[in-house]
């Protein structure tokens, strides 16, 4: 069917998302504030008429990485004439904005992660070659405020943003100078964008934020006027139809109220997972991070969630080397690890981030040294995810299919624990959830039989 007078061409957008699980959800809600103005994804910057590079600041030489990545895109946008509009936002935008600009002149538009919602009037300002071209004021409650109400979720998971900013201030952390402080969705809105993307297929949602566990969401309509906790929502969330699996990261173990752990034991459709970053298993390196709690405090958190819901697989968050470590902090994180057992976890090398009080500590570690204790923390981190993988081995678990395998005839989706599971998939459809028995398993990955397929419940 021809296309009519007034239809006008689709504009070519291509995102770049680097970072974490709110950069993911920033860009899909880019995608969803740009829709309107007749702008769909497009696979490759190459001819795209808008390229937002969404970046993160987290990681050492991540600024350097942008300015490399932007070099290239100079060169397309030459080769389109100029027409090509360069755009970069999240928290190296925040933290580097002007810079930015100096250092790239064909860098179009500059935001940060709380104006992408501007992006529209900037795109246009740009247009008319007038006002500014740089947008990094903290902004999140009009942020929240003027997303559009409804999405476009591209499957059966999808991420949904309650909390955005930090107050913790933990001493090698750019974040509460990325995003700002702390503060929480209305509740209302948040239940209303779930009750959508659950009409529309979504059966998995995971809550974000920086640390989502400190959510205290006003609940004007269904909370009585009190703010209600992060365990309060997931309750509430998890009694709309069609919603059958909620996970939430990250978290910060001084937010893991009794509530929250209850909801773990309560609520069906809480998964059986809880990413809790810990950072060191040292209480002298925890008082210098500012972590605001001790391991044996961590500890006990474990204890008390394990408590509530025995199946729980845990994940956690590690950073060796950091200033003044030695090896009896070292050996303490390791000793750490033994006592807990982790199903993931996630480990780093400390690194210097510009304007963090960790970067003007005295005593440096090393970096061979850190090396080392980075290779000695994974071997040992390697170990436990590979055996819990195969601990599951002969277990029956749900799965909900989210994509076709590499194979053919291949099909993969998530267990309850997170892990990628891949089966053959004659039998099963994607957005179905299917009970697979698990016969194989690697560090990454499980391998299953289909045991049944069946529709979610309703």
């Amino acid at each position: 069917m021809s296309a009519t007078p007034d239809a006008k061409p689709l504009k070519g957008l291509f995102i770049r998302t680097h970072g974490c699980q709110m950069n993911v959800y920033d860009s899909e809600r880019i995608r969803d504030v740009l829709k309107p103005l007749g702008y769909a994804p497009v696979d490759s910057p190459e001819g795209a008429d808008l390229v937002v590079i969404n970046t993160c600041h987290i990681r050492e030489k991540a600024t350097e990485k942008v300015y490399s990545e932007l070099g290239r895109l100079k060169q397309m946008k030459l080769a389109s004439g100029g027409k090509m509009t360069i755009a970069v936002a999240g928290c190296v935008a925040q933290a580097e904005g002007a810079e930015i600009i100096r250092r790239q002149p064909a860098v179009d538009l500059v935001l940060g992660p709380q104006a992408y919602h501007k992006l529209p009037e900037m795109i246009a300002r740009a247009s008319r070659a007038v006002g500014d071209r740089l947008e990094t004021e903290f902004e999140t409650v009009e942020k929240f405020d003027a997303l559009p109400k409804t999405r476009d979720p591209d499957g059966p998971t999808a991420f949904v943003s309650v909390q955005e900013g930090c107050d913790k201030f933990c001493t090698f952390c750019v974040v509460p100078y990325t995003r700002g402080a702390e503060i929480s969705r209305n509740v209302d809105d948040i239940v209303s964008e779930v009750r959508d993307l659950a009409s529309k297929g979504v059966r998995e949602i995971t809550l974000l934020g920086q640390n989502v566990n400190a959510f205290h969401g006003p609940a004007p309509r269904l909370g009585g006027g009190e703010d209600w906790t992060l365990g309060q929502l997931v309750r509430h969330l998890a009694r709309i139809g069609g919603i059958e699996r909620i996970r939430y990261t990250t978290s910060h173990p001084r937010d893991m109220d009794a509530g929250l752990i209850a909801a773990h034991g309560d609520t069906l459709a809480m998964m059986p997972f809880l990413h809790l970053p810990v950072q060191s298993g040292s209480d002298r390196i925890l008082k210098a991070m500012n972590r605001g709690h001790t391991a044996g405090e961590y500890r006990d958190i474990i204890a008390r969630v394990r408590a509530a819901r025995p199946d729980i697989a845990i994940a956690s968050d590690f950073i060796v080397g950091f200033p003044g470590e030695t090896d009896a902090d070292f050996e303490a994180t390791l000793q750490l690890v033994r006592d807990i057992g982790y199903a993931i976890a996630y480990s780093f090398k400390y690194s210097a981030r510009p304007g963090t009080p960790a970067a003007g500590m005295a005593l440096h570690v090393p970096e061979d040294v850190k090396d080392q204790r980075l290779q000695t923390l994974q071997a040992l981190l390697r170990d436990q995810q590979t055996a819990f993988n195969q601990s599951q081995i002969g277990r029956t678990l749900p799965v909900l299919v989210t994509g076709k395998g590499r194979n053919e005839g291949q099909m993969h989706g998530r267990s309850p624990y997170l892990q990628a599971v891949h089966f053959d998939g004659t039998g099963a459809e994607l957005n179905q959830f299917v009970d697979l028995k698990i016969v194989g398993a690697s560090l990454n990955s499980l391998t299953g039989e289909l045991v049944r397929a069946r529709e979610p419940a309703q």
